[in-house]
């Protein structure tokens, strides 16, 4: 460990044992158990509000979860010098979720359930108190990225040298666009905006980056009896509609299996064991899924690069896009009988 880093432990309350560096983090062996020291990537008022929510759930039954540690100040941010700033966190020894396990993927959707019913943030009675922002609403998400879609459009029509990758958009475009002018219309006429008002009215949280980088399998969970799970990383966090973080998850987990079916629907189901899905909610995971994001998303990182050279992986990720939103319809199709 370097010696700012050092340092900066030295700020802290805790007796380190050993250090050793991973990719842009240090974990430390302490008397008082295993933590991770990093850059902190969020503002003191949010490190308060993260510190607040992990606090609560350790209080509520999910002791697993990396808890900032306050300095013995009784800060939760540390800086070096008075410029880079660091958090240290409670951490596990444990492993990521392997995807290719079907029995920890389905462990990881049932604590995700069980997380989502002690996710909640009641509003404060004064305005003064710290509250967790709100998720974007998806209609706004939707409409901007469908602007967004026109105009990288618009700029390849006007191009006169075209490439590789502005004839693969070309070609596709309508079909796409066509695809998430349909969902946007849909999404209107269902029952989202109920859901959106509850999440706001209930104080309603998501994870915000529910993946199997921040789900530890803790030793003993070779078992598969749905126990020993840490979760990570919780900077994300807001209020919003909480099956948005199974969509994150599901997409993340079928995009590794091909949308396999068979899996997809035994996710769903043991979401639904623990915490049985409310109107329209399966709705909303279908139409945040049928939405052609990674289109979007390659097409929105052509757009605000440099467009002198387009590398082949760019041409590779539009041509990935448009298969796996035709797989996603079909499993949508099947699993859910979710038409369009």
């Amino acid at each position: 460990m370097r010696e700012y880093e050092l340092e900066v432990l030295e700020q802290y309350d805790v007796e380190v044992m050993s250090t050793r560096k991973i990719r842009g983090a240090f974990f430390c062996e302490t008397k008082e158990g295993t933590m991770v020291l990093k850059e902190a990537a969020v503002s003191d008022r949010r490190a308060l509000l993260l510190y607040t929510l992990l606090h609560r759930l350790e209080s509520e039954g999910y002791p697993d979860v990396d808890t900032p540690v306050r300095n013995k100040e009784g800060e939760l941010v540390s800086t070096f010098r008075g410029q880079t700033r660091y958090m240290l966190k409670k951490w596990y020894a444990g492993r990521e979720c392997d995807v290719r396990r079907e029995g920890e993927v389905l462990d990881a959707v049932r604590n995700l359930a069980r997380l989502h019913q002690k996710m909640c943030w009641q509003k404060p009675a004064e305005s003064a108190e710290p509250y967790p922002p709100a998720g974007r609403h998806l209609k706004e998400e939707f409409l901007c990225h469908n602007r967004e879609l026109k105009k990288v459009r618009n700029f390849i029509r006007n191009k006169v040298n075209k490439g590789e990758f502005e004839y693969l958009f070309l070609k596709y475009f309508d079909n796409m666009y066509e695809l998430a002018s349909c969902v946007t219309k849909r999404l209107e006429n269902s029952e989202y905006e109920g859901l959106y008002r509850k999440s706001l009215e209930q104080g309603l949280l998501v994870h915000g980056d529910y993946n199997y980088h921040n789900i530890l399998m803790l030793p003993g969970n070779e078992r598969n009896d749905g126990g020993l799970i840490a979760m990570t990383n919780f900077e994300h966090f807001r209020i919003d509609v909480q099956v948005l973080d199974l969509y994150y998850f599901l997409r993340k987990v079928m995009e590794k299996h091909k949308w396999k079916e068979s899996l997809g629907r035994a996710m769903l189901d043991a979401y639904a064991e623990v915490r049985p899905f409310a109107p329209g909610e399966l709705e909303v995971i279908a139409l945040k899924t049928a939405y052609p994001e990674k289109f979007w998303k390659t097409a929105n990182t052509y757009y605000h690069s440099n467009k002198a050279w387009i590398p082949e992986k760019s041409v590779e990720k539009l041509r990935t896009s448009v298969l796996q939103t035709e797989e996603k319809i079909r499993f949508l199709q099947k699993i859910l009988a979710f038409f369009l």
